[in-house]
């Protein structure tokens, strides 16, 4: 099971995710970028909601991550934001994980982009869809926090 990287080390998170999806699982793989994407990362020009992770041929592939190039690309090289990229694991990881994709309900979420020892990395979950009402105790939990915390914020004063 994947550490919980540092706040510090993060890049892009996909908040949506944990909206929409019970995470069972997670796990870290690499991922394969060319040099225009690492600088634009770096920049922070990348957005993660809209991405998903698909399994071919045994090997993972993150679709819908959008890394913007930078205005100072190179003019040798056309930028494609929103090109199919290659996620990293062991073979093992990998075999397991398409056994319980197979399981009807569960998919592959990329939660956030992280930096670890000089790499970037991807936490990706083994997901299972949330109903409609679970979604709206989420937003029913997270207003009555707000309510608890403002009521908090007032007493102190």
């Amino acid at each position: 099971m994947a550490k919980k990287p540092d706040t510090s080390t993060r890049i892009a998170d996909n908040k949506k995710a944990a909206f929409n999806y019970f995470f069972e699982e997670r796990f870290e793989a690499g991922i394969v970028l060319e040099g225009w994407e690492v600088k634009s990362l770096r920049e922070g020009k990348v957005q993660l909601t809209d991405g998903y992770v698909v399994v071919r041929n045994g090997e993972l592939f993150i679709i819908g991550l959008q890394i913007n190039p930078l205005g100072t690309a190179s003019t040798h090289i056309t930028p494609d934001k929103q090109r199919t990229r290659k996620l990293l694991m062991h073979r093992e990881e990998i075999k397991r994980l398409i056994g319980k994709v197979d399981q009807k309900g569960y998919t592959l979420v990329p939660i956030n982009l992280h930096w670890k020892a000089g790499k970037i990395k991807c936490e990706i979950a083994l997901a299972k869809g949330k109903a409609e009402h679970d979604k709206r105790d989420t937003i029913k939990d997270r207003e009555g926090k707000r309510e608890v915390e403002r009521v908090m914020k007032n007493n102190r004063r």
